[in-house]
């Protein structure tokens, strides 16, 4: 049997006037090709757990167009992909139907909607995959594939992970390779459609494990720059500590997401100052709290962490560690005059790093179901605009054609070459003049 492992992935955006705006913001593009060019690290960990005898391959591609660059004698293939190209890779699943090729669908989506999948597919796979992978593929292979494993009820043992096959890529062709040290999160925001949508549970993997990965990373390339595919890597800061020790005297770069709490620990943060973490990415979401308010649905964190940003990014960024800023726009609660007040927060914050997007209902999550009640999306089954980017929703404060506009205009201003070069500069100088102060 002939396995085909296809992810389909990319930076996709619908509007053609964002598209044209974005063509023109080198630091915007470098950032989308990098985050279009990771690698599917869910895939990959499933061709670890694929057995011997079955001839395994691993694709990219970014369209259904692309599938005359595929191998024409699969006999079965599982494809990935996020919401905003699930239509596409819907045609791909019915054309190799149509040639008796089994289908596998898999992923945030599928697990959002099932039925809608399984019109797609001869088999989906709900919540993680790992968890029945290893039958699905002895099922396969005696021809008794199921239509349905489901997964949701059950929780995946992360000390069971294998070394992902790190060794299907060309790692020439990467920026960065991917690691995954943890599932879920803590908190529950209202708009997330990340890891937590299919392991509500928080959960980290064994640093042994990590280190094994690491080390599987660095026999392909000497110097790697590593993400880590986390949703909140340091909510557990004993454990981010012993993540830290897994990168120490690695000669290794590495990135990951977290939350303001990090501005907490100095320990930590010297640490991951000493390992190589050159930036951390940390969802603020909103510079105001009526965007804020709520948006996190267990004890409304989010809000209750407003009055510290500035004191936070100041600190983390004293270590050398850069802060990349996340901030969403068309939050319910703002109106146009957020788009200045974020720009002022980003210039006032003095963050190295900034990266925006509109608020997106992505199906599966509190806010999708929340907007569906109160009739505010504008199509409800319109998968290709959820990309961050484009507007699939009626606001409560400003028209759609207004966020449009502030969203392409703020974009413009925070992406400007010679912004974006001044505040990079900033942090650089700042950095070197806080290692001079430091004793000895």
């Amino acid at each position: 049997m002939k396995l085909g492992l296809i992810s389909m992935s990319g930076v996709h955006i619908c509007d053609p006037q964002l598209v044209d705006v974005v063509k023109t913001l080198p630091g915007f593009m470098h950032r989308a090709q990098t985050i279009a060019s990771l690698p599917n690290l869910g895939l990959l960990t499933l061709a670890a757990l694929t057995p011997a005898n079955i001839r395994m391959s691993y694709h990219e591609i970014d369209s259904f167009d692309d599938y005359k660059d595929l191998p024409d004698d699969l006999d079965i293939i599982a494809i990935s992909s996020p919401t905003a190209k699930i239509q596409e890779v819907y045609r791909l699943a019915d054309h190799y139907r149509a040639r008796h090729t089994k289908v596998i669908l898999g992923g945030l989506h599928v697990t959002a909607l099932p039925e809608e999948a399984a019109q797609h597919a001869d088999c989906i796979v709900l919540g993680e995959g790992e968890i029945y992978w290893s039958q699905i593929m002895a099922d396969a292979q005696h021809n008794t594939l199921e239509p349905i494993y489901d997964g949701r009820d059950q929780s995946y043992d992360l000390s069971k992970s294998p070394i992902p096959r790190y060794d299907l890529l060309n790692v020439a062709d990467y920026d960065r390779l991917t690691i995954q040290t943890q599932r879920g999160c803590p908190w529950r925001c209202e708009f997330c459609a990340s890891s937590i949508s299919i392991s509500p549970k928080y959960k980290t993997k064994p640093v042994e494990l990590v280190k094994k990965e690491l080390a599987c990373i660095k026999s392909l390339w000497k110097k790697p720059f590593i993400e880590l595919v986390d949703d909140n890597t340091f909510v557990d800061k004993t454990y981010g500590k012993q993540l830290a020790h897994v990168f120490m005297g690695q000669n290794t770069k590495w990135f990951t997401e977290t939350d303001i709490s990090l501005a907490d620990d100095d320990e930590l943060l010297g640490l991951l100052r000493d390992s190589g973490c050159v930036q951390v990415l940390i969802g603020f979401e909103n510079s105001s709290r009526s965007g804020l308010e709520n948006l996190e649905l267990n004890t409304n964190w989010k809000a209750r962490q407003l009055d510290r940003y500035y004191r936070a990014i100041s600190k983390i960024q004293s270590y050398g560690i850069s802060v990349n800023g996340c901030f969403i726009l068309g939050l319910d609660g703002t109106d146009q005059s957020n788009f200045s007040d974020v720009l002022t927060f980003v210039k006032q914050s003095q963050l190295t790093d900034v990266q925006i997007t509109v608020q997106t209902p992505f199906p599966g999550t509190p806010l999708y179901d929340r907007l569906l009640q109160a009739n505010r999306l504008i199509d409800p089954t319109d998968w290709s605009k959820c990309t961050l980017f484009d507007v699939n929703f009626i606001p409560d404060r400003m028209t759609v054609s207004e966020l449009e506009e502030n969203f392409r205009r703020l974009l413009v201003e925070l992406y400007a070459i010679d912004y974006t070069k001044r505040r990079r500069e900033l942090f650089r100088k700042r950095f070197r003049s806080k290692k001079r102060t430091l004793p000895g």
